[in-house]
C-alpha cells in the first residue's frame, strides 16, 4: 500500500503544516450522499490537514497491512493477482446518458469540474454503473492554472483557451507557484469524498499534466495541430521555454503531493503532446522535467504509484520507462507484446485496446480484451484503452468491456 498520507494514521499537529490535506487513516470509510444521478446536499467536510513529514510517513507505512489494498495497487506492485485490474481513461463523461443529463443543468466544464458535489457525482457515475478497478477524478490537466496566474477557460465548441498566452521571459516571470489548498481546494475535497465513498473497493486516481504538454497550451494559447509556436520558442529562445517548464515542474510536484495527501492512491501523468517532439527534443524539453517530478514525489511519497501516458508514444517507450514511473501506459498504435518486450517486466504496463474497438460486436470486444491480456502477460498489467473512451461509444459496450475484463482469469 502506498505509504503516502492518503493511507496513514492521522498525523499529530506537530508533524504537519496547515496548508495541505488531511491524512487518511485506516478506519472504516465514511459514507457520503453520492447515491444517485441527482446531486444531493452534503454536510461540510472536514478541511484537509497537512502532509505528514517524511520520517513519520515511513514509520507508519512500515506497519500497514497491504493485504486488503485495491486490486490495482497490488497488481502494480507485482503481487500475485487472479486477473488484471481494469478501468478506462475518460470513463466519466460524454458517452454516458446520466452525464449528458447533468450537463443540461450545468452546461460549463469548469462548473462541473470545480464544484465539489458535481465533480464527485460525475466521478462516481461510472463507478455505480460498471464498478471499475480505478475511479479517476473528474477534472482537467489545466485546472491548476487558476492558481498560477494563467487565466483560462474550456469552451464547448473550442476546447481550452488561454487568455494571455505566454511568449516572453517577462510573461514567464508572472507565473506563480501553485498553492493547491488555496487555489484548487475543490480538487482535494473531491478526492477525499471519493476515498470515503469507494474505500478499498477500487483505487482512487488523481492526474496531472506533464510540463511540456501544459506549456503547449500556455504558449500556443489553446489546442494546436502543429505546435509551431512552442516549437519556435524551443528552437529560437530555449531559455524562455526551459524557464517556463521548470516553473511548471515545481508546481506539478506540489500538485501531485496534494492529490496524494487528499486521497489519490495513484496519480497518472499525461504528456499528451510530447510525442509531437522528435526523440532528441523529447530528451531536452520533456524527459528531464518528468524525471524531476517523479524523483521529487518519490522522495516524499515513495510508494505512490505514478503512471505515465502519452498518445502516439510508440517511438518513446524506452524513454518513458526511464523516467522512474511505476507504470507506462501504452497507446493502441503499439502491439502490447512488443511494448512489454521493449519496456521489460520490472515496470507495469497499462492499456492498450483501440477505443474504437468498443464500437464492434460483443464478440469482437471479447477477442480484443483476451488478446491484449495475453500479450501483456499475467504480471503487472492494468487493462485499459489506449486512449480515452470516445464520444458516442455505446454504453452497453462499455459495460461489456468491464464485464469481460473482470471475468478474465490468469
Amino acid at each position: 500500500m502506498a505509504t503516502t498520507a492518503a493511507s496513514l494514521p492521522a498525523a499529530t499537529s506537530s508533524a504537519v503544516s496547515s496548508s495541505s490535506c488531511r491524512v487518511f487513516g485506516n478506519s472504516r470509510p465514511l459514507k457520503t450522499s453520492w447515491t444517485g444521478a441527482k446531486v444531493l446536499a452534503v454536510k461540510p467536510r472536514t478541511k484537509c490537514v497537512a502532509q505528514a513529514v517524511a520520517a513519520e510517513i515511513k514509520e507508519a507505512g512500515a506497519n500497514v497491512d497491504t493485504s486488503s489494498d485495491p486490486l490495482l495497487l497490488r497488481a502494480v506492485r507485482g503481487e500475485e493477482v487472479d486477473r488484471p485490474p481494469v478501468w478506462m481513461m475518460r470513463q466519466a463523461g460524454r458517452y454516458m446518458k446520466v452525464y449528458q443529463d447533468l450537463c443540461q443543468k450545468h452546461p460549463t466544464f469548469r462548473e462541473r469540474s470545480e464544484n465539489v458535489d458535481l465533480a464527485v457525482e460525475i466521478s462516481l457515475q461510472p463507478w455505480r454503473a460498471f464498478k471499475p478497478d480505478g475511479v479517476i477524478l473528474f477534472s482537467d490537466i489545466l485546472t491548476p492554472f487558476t492558481g498560477m496566474n494563467i487565466p483560462f477557460d474550456i469552451l464547448k465548441t473550442k476546447g481550452p483557451i488561454i487568455h494571455n498566452p505566454i511568449r516572453t521571459a517577462a510573461d514567464v516571470a508572472k507565473v506563480r507557484e501553485l498553492v493547491p489548498a488555496e487555489a484548487v481546494p475543490y480538487v482535494g475535497q473531491a478526492l477525499t469524498a471519493l476515498r470515503e465513498e469507494v474505500g478499498n473497493a477500487s483505487t482512487v486516481l488523481g492526474f496531472v499534466g506533464a510540463p511540456f504538454t501544459l506549456a503547449s497550451y500556455i504558449v500556443e494559447g489553446g489546442s494546436s495541430k502543429h505546435f509551431t509556436v512552442i516549437k519556435r520558442m524551443a528552437f529560437e529562445t530555449p531559455e524562455v521555454l526551459h524557464s517556463l517548464l521548470q516553473k511548471l515542474a515545481e508546481s506539478v510536484i506540489i500538485y501531485v503531493r496534494y492529490q496524494a495527501d487528499c486521497g489519490a492512491q495513484a496519480v497518472q501523468i499525461f504528456d499528451s503532446w510530447a510525442t509531437h517532439l522528435s526523440p532528441v527534443d523529447f530528451e531536452v524539453f520533456s524527459l528531464p522535467y518528468i524525471k524531476q517530478i517523479v524523483s521529487a514525489v518519490k522522495s516524499t511519497h515513495p510508494d505512490l504509484p505514478l503512471i505515465l501516458y502519452a498518445s502516439g508514444s510508440g517511438g518513446l517507450l524506452e524513454r518513458m520507462a526511464s523516467t522512474g514511473v511505476d507504470v507506462v501506459s501504452v497507446d493502441w498504435t503499439v502491439d502490447m507484446a512488443e511494448a512489454r518486450q521493449r519496456i521489460g517486466t520490472q515496470l507495469a504496463v497499462q492499456g492498450n485496446m483501440d477505443p474504437a474497438a468498443l464500437f464492434g460486436t460483443k464478440e469482437f470486444i471479447e477477442r480484443r480484451i483476451h488478446d491484449t491480456v495475453a500479450k501483456a502477460g499475467r504480471h503487472k498489467h492494468i487493462l485499459n484503452l489506449g486512449h480515452g473512451v470516445l464520444v458516442g461509444t455505446p454504453e452497453e459496450n462499455v459495460a461489456h468491456f468491464f464485464e469481460t475484463g473482470k471475468s478474465v482469469r490468469y
